[in-house]
Formats: C-alpha cells, sequence, structure tokens
C-alpha cells in the first residue's frame, strides 16, 4: 500500500518540496541487462552483479562497500551483518521542542547516528551528499513495476546517474518469497546467511507462521480490517496487494476486502461519518509516522463506537515491514495472538 502511503501523505499535505541539489559531476552508471551468473553465485573478491526484481543486472568491478539504501531495506541488511553508508526515507522522529531525535520505526535496529540520512521524508533525497559518499550501489524496495521507492522522480535521473540500482518487491509477492530475495542479495554483498543466528531466526518465523494459520484456522469467524487513519479520511486496504497481508490471507485469515479502491487497486479511503461502513471484529492500524495513531483518534465519536475498538481489539501493523526473519516474526505472532484472544464483536 506504499501508493497509498504517497496518497496519505499528499492528502495530509506532508510530501516534501522535493527537488534535487544540482550536480557538478556524475559518476557512470554501471547497471545493465546483461545475463550473467547470480549475485550469490559472485565470488566475494571479484566482480559483483546481482540481477534485481526489474530483471536488471548491477554489476560492479569488487562487492558493494558503500552501499546506500532505503530505511527499511537497510534495517534489513543490517539485521543479515551487512552495514550501510547513508539512508533516504523515514529515518528519524523529531522531536523539535526536545531537540531530540528517535528512531523511526523503519529503521529497526540501525544505528541512525551512525549512517548519513539523505532524506527523511516523502520527495527528499539529498543528491550531491548522495554524490560525496561515492556510493557503489543503491537499494530501495519496489511496490510498483520500475518505481524506485523514496527515490524523487524530479531528481532520479541525476541519482541512478551515480552508481548501479537494486529493486526488489515489496508488493504483490508473499512475504516468504520477498524474505528469500532479501536473503539472496545479502549473501552475494557478503553476508553469511547461514550462521545459526539466521537459521534459528528463520526457524522461529516459519514457527510463528504455524501459529497464525492454526489461530485462523481456530477462528475462522474473526474478520481483520486494516486501516490507516488521517484527520480527514479512514483508509481500508485491500489484503490482496501488501506482501504481509498477501501471506496472512494465504494462512487462512478472514480480511475485510473494500469494494470501491483507489486507482492503483491498493485502499478505499472513507470519511470519518462512515467509518463503520465494513464490520470487523479486529483492526490493524498503520503503525508509520505519518499515519494517526489509535491514541489521537478517541476525540472522533465513530472511531470511539466501532465495535473492535470498544472491544480493545486494536492492534498495530507494520505497514512496511522490514524484511528480515527477525523483524518479520513478531508481526506473525501478533496477529495470531490478537486472533487467539479475539471475541466476535461485530
Amino acid at each position: 500500500m506504499p501508493n497509498a502511503r504517497a496518497s496519505h501523505l499528499t492528502r495530509r499535505g506532508l510530501l516534501a518540496a522535493g527537488g534535487a541539489l544540482g550536480l557538478t559531476a556524475a559518476l557512470s552508471a554501471c547497471g545493465s541487462e546483461d545475463k550473467g551468473e547470480s549475485a550469490s553465485d559472485a565470488k566475494k573478491s571479484g566482480p559483483w552483479q546481482f540481477k534485481d526484481d526489474r530483471g536488471q543486472v548491477a554489476k560492479t568491478k569488487a562487492t558493494p562497500k558503500n552501499i546506500v539504501a532505503f530505511t527499511g531495506m537497510a534495517a534489513a541488511l543490517h539485521d543479515f551483518g551487512i552495514e550501510v553508508k547513508g539512508v533516504f526515507g523515514p529515518t528519524y522522529v523529531e522531536d523539535k521542542a526536545k531537540g531530540t531525535k528517535t528512531p523511526d520505526v523503519q529503521a529497526g535496529d540501525l544505528d541512525i547516528d551512525k549512517v548519513k540520512v539523505l532524506g527523511n521524508v516523502w520527495g527528499e533525497f539529498n543528491v550531491e551528499q548522495y554524490a560525496a559518499l561515492a556510493p557503489d550501489v543503491l537499494i530501495t524496495d519496489m511496490w510498483e513495476k520500475d518505481a524506485l521507492w523514496y527515490v524523487p522522480d524530479q531528481s532520479k535521473d541525476k541519482i541512478l546517474k551515480l552508481a548501479p540500482s537494486v529493486a526488489l518487491w515489496a508488493s504483490d509477492h508473499s512475504m516468504p518469497k520477498v524474505l528469500q530475495r532479501h536473503v539472496e542479495l545479502a549473501e552475494s554483498l557478503g553476508a553469511d546467511v547461514r550462521t545459526k543466528k539466521v537459521t534459528d531466526a528463520k526457524a522461529a518465523f516459519e514457527k510463528a507462521a504455524a501459529r497464525l494459520r492454526a489461530a485462523a484456522k481456530a477462528k475462522p469467524e474473526i474478520k481483520v480490517l486494516i486501516g490507516s487513519a488521517s484527520a480527514d479520511l479512514f483508509y481500508i486496504s485491500t489484503p490482496a496487494r501488501p506482501t504481509d497481508t498477501l501471506y496472512f490471507k494465504e494462512l487462512g485469515v478472514n480480511f475485510v476486502t473494500p469494494d470501491k479502491l483507489d486507482a492503483g487497486g491498493w485502499f478505499e479511503g472513507l470519511s470519518w461519518e462512515n467509518v463503520d461502513k465494513y464490520k470487523a471484529d479486529v483492526i490493524m492500524m498503520d503503525n508509520r509516522a505519518s499515519a494517526l495513531q489509535p491514541e489521537a483518534l478517541k476525540s472522533k465519536p465513530t472511531w470511539a463506537q466501532l465495535p473492535a475498538v470498544k472491544a480493545g481489539q486494536v492492534i498495530p501493523r507494520v505497514t512496511e515491514p522490514i524484511y528480515s526473519y527477525e523483524k518479520c516474526t513478531p508481526i506473525l505472532e501478533d496477529l495470531a495472538k490478537a486472533i487467539e484472544n479475539a471475541k466476535k464483536v461485530a
């Protein structure tokens, strides 16, 4: 639902002013469409290449060291043991009154003080600072075919001239497949994905999936709604496109499916007067900093009257998962627990 996110941000007036600074010099790009061995087979000491989910092959003379990535991608690579030099996308939440910055939910376990933040909001990407990092590769998500997540359209051409790019699907493919692609990318960059830490994390993920499947089978009557709130609208997402809910649906979770989706096929926006259009027993609420959280919705009478809200059956939803096993496992566990404990209220 990232187009939903972009639409949310547009409606909330949260898009950054945009526009990248000009460059005085550019490095040549190395990406190509050539065929070749998979990146996971590339030797650590020799030339590196990786075929991404656009079908493009990124190539460098040696395994990339100066990596710049979308924040969530950087957090996933960190969990596999690969560190980045710079990030772009939601990285910190700033309290201007206190003069403090705390990690955004999408930063995971990244040390935000040790990476160069090139942009923290939609439309923001400092191209000059990116060039100064002498990037070997840029890595990000892809929610729509060939669209690089959080790489601004207005400066995309300048950015992509500086280094090869890699984009992995973050939609339209089930979570296990997306996780495996992140494993392959991390391995190509030098990560040891056969360590006990990684294999144990994968086993825990599979155990959590089995728990969610069992919970959904035991309580098929429990209806789950995927929500995201703004001041004016309540967005209800389809489970069919995001990787997480697509997987949960495969595991048997009974989701509300809105019937009037936006042009991108992601969500339906409802006015707060009509927020009760769909009946739900459990509500999963977008946990991103760009969305209003349940605590901020208490003043809205129609929200307070929803059966799931009255029953206390509202849980956070990690709308943009960090694709490592250790970060995805709690997502499965939390939904399984919510369904196990849920009462039929709608």
